[in-house]
């Protein structure tokens, strides 16, 4: 069932944290899918404004915490606050009310291949918003400004390059003013002079909507470039958390093993 949602709805939805207080707090999550636990006891803060980076190799759980976040799979056990509003127990209407504070760009850019660009960046405002079809344009063409991709408005995903459907996907992860933005390998499969497009787009966007971000990435120079602190996960666990340089410069034996590739 569709619901929408006034735009004086969302003014209210869009309030932010009292100042100085963490926009999310994940305390003791787990998570297991049949006899694998992929996360077993994650405890992280991300304060407002701040950019998380989530490192590690495939397989440790980076992408299934976004996950848990944004409400598409549910935690095991533990404690998952976003704004100070636990998520667990939320009916599906009060999760979808959070996930509005929350943009999502998938690995993939999980674009939907029938829809133009346009298409695809307007979808979750037809979908949330009661705004009329020339508002709709207007804010759609705005967000595809700030991407560089209004040229492309047109064309198909299967017609733009992988880095192109990056930057559609973040325009369409920013189109209903998010407060907290949740990256799942922004720079996967790029090619280092486009990743580092990427990146560069990021912070800008970053900087522009003052954006609280949790990036899950394996990419060294990607989280050195964007992040304001990075944890390294193993095993389900969080081996280190601290600056990347504090990362980087660590005598851990795991951590200096992950850390030789950006060598």
């Amino acid at each position: 069932m569709k619901h929408s949602i006034a735009e004086a709805d969302l003014d209210s939805i869009r309030a932010g944290p009292v100042p100085g207080e963490p926009v999310l707090v994940l305390r003791d999550v787990h998570k297991s899918f049949g006899a694998e636990h992929v996360l077993n006891g994650i405890s992280l803060t991300v304060a407002r404004g701040e950019t998380l980076a989530v490192l590690g190799q495939s397989g440790t759980g980076k992408s299934v915490l976004l996950k848990l976040i944004i409400g598409l799979n549910n935690m095991d056990s533990g404690s998952i606050c976003i704004q100070g509003q636990e998520i667990a127990g939320l009916t599906l209407n009060e999760m979808n009310r959070l996930r509005i504070k929350m943009g999502f760009l998938f690995q993939n850019a999980a674009l939907y291949d029938s829809l133009t660009v346009e298409q695809n960046v307007a979808f979750p405002l037809e979908r949330h918003t009661k705004m009329s079809a020339s508002e709709r344009n207007a804010r759609v063409m705005e967000l595809l400004s700030s991407v560089g991709m209004e040229q492309d408005l047109k064309k198909l995903p299967s017609d733009i390059s992988g880095g192109m459907q990056k930057r559609v996907g973040l325009a369409r992860a920013l189109a209903l003013q998010p407060e907290i933005l949740l990256l799942d390998e922004p720079t996967a499969g790029l090619d280092p002079i486009t990743s580092g497009e990427i990146d560069d787009l990021v912070l800008k966007l970053q900087d522009e909507h003052a954006l609280t971000s949790i990036v899950v990435t394996h990419d060294l120079q990607s989280a050195k470039t964007i992040a304001d602190s990075v944890a390294l996960l193993d095993k389900g666990k969080v081996v280190m958390e601290g600056t990347f340089k504090e990362l980087a410069e660590s005598n851990d034996d795991l951590v200096r093993e992950f850390f030789k590739r950006d060598s």
